[in-house]
This record gives C-alpha cells, sequence and structure tokens, in this order.
C-alpha cells in the first residue's frame, strides 16, 4: 500500500486567553476533531489534560539523572579521599569511605540535585528541538507575545466549531 507523501492542510485558529483556550481544546476535542498542537506564551496549567496528551515521564528521567550524580559524588569522594592521596584530618584517618561519609554527604546532596537539574534541561531541550541550531516550528510569532494558537488539520465542520469555540482569527495553511 502506497502512502501518500502530500500534507494535510492545517486549520489555525487564534486566541486572546487562556481561559477561552481551555474552554476551546475541550469543546474542539468533544466535537471529535484531534489537535495537532497548541502554541501560548507561556504555559498554561491544564491544558495538558483538556488536550488529552498522556503524563510526562520526565520524573522517571530525574531520578535516574539524580542517581547518576550520586554515583559520580560517591566515586568521586571515594577516589580523592581514600584511594589517591588519603589524609588524616583532625585525628580521623580515611582508612575507608563509609568511614567518614557524614562528612561527604554535602557533596553527595549537592551533586545528586546538580546532575537531576542540569541533564533534565537538556533533555527537555532536545526532546522539544529547542537546542542550539534546531529547526524553529513556531507558525505565528504572535504566540510568544499575546496570542494563543490551536492548531488542527482541516476537517469537515472544524470552521464552524472553531468560530463557536471563541477563536479570534482562523486561517488555513
Amino acid at each position: 500500500m502506497a502512502h501518500s507523501t502530500e500534507s494535510v492542510p492545517l486549520v489555525r485558529a487564534m486566541y486572546h486567553d487562556d481561559d477561552v483556550l481551555i474552554s476551546a481544546v475541550k469543546q474542539i476535542r468533544a466535537a471529535g476533531f484531534k489537535i495537532s498542537e497548541v502554541y501560548t506564551p507561556f504555559p498554561v496549567h491544564g491544558l495538558d489534560k483538556a488536550m488529552g496528551l498522556k503524563e510526562s515521564r520526565i520524573a522517571v528521567a530525574a531520578f535516574m539523572y539524580g542517581l547518576f550524580g550520586l554515583t559520580v559524588a560517591v566515586t568521586l569522594t571515594w577516589y580523592m579521599m581514600v584511594s589517591d592521596w588519603p589524609q588524616n584530618i583532625g585525628g580521623k584517618p580515611n582508612i575507608n569511605w563509609a568511614m567518614n561519609m557524614p562528612a561527604f554527604v554535602p557533596i553527595l546532596f549537592e551533586m545528586t540535585v546538580f546532575f537531576a537539574a542540569h541533564l533534565m534541561v537538556w533533555t527537555y531541550l532536545v526532546i522539544n528541538g529547542l537546542y542550539p541550531g534546531a529547526d524553529a516550528k513556531n507558525p505565528d510569532p504572535r504566540t510568544t507575545d499575546d496570542y494563543f494558537m490551536v492548531e488542527l488539520p482541516a476537517a469537515e465542520g472544524l470552521i464552524e466549531a472553531l468560530q463557536k469555540s471563541g477563536a479570534v482569527e482562523i486561517a488555513e495553511a
């Protein structure tokens, strides 16, 4: 079976208010239309649920990155204070790592948080195509200022549904 390489025409509806946008997304989905993307100038609370998006797994990634940071911190403190250059500080010799672990707690905590935070930022940027050199996909620059846009594949009765939902501007692309 041959697949068509032609893209489906899109319809873009603009909204002025985030509350109207949430209501419109719910109405559009209830009418049976599939929303491709929503562009907003700031995060809109509840939009992911209104769009029917599945829950993000970023928390699992954060936990894994934290474990990686903790592993690096344990390895780093063991190597520097026990293996490479053990020192007797304040009458407390570094015979093994576990004996002096309470002194390393701040380092372990900070490295865990550092790795989790920084690697999550990079994961977010890569997943969303926002890294340097990525091709920007925002079809209307007004959505970075004060407009909200819903993008849908064209379908029978869609324009009427968008007008009823409170769209201030509708364009076919």
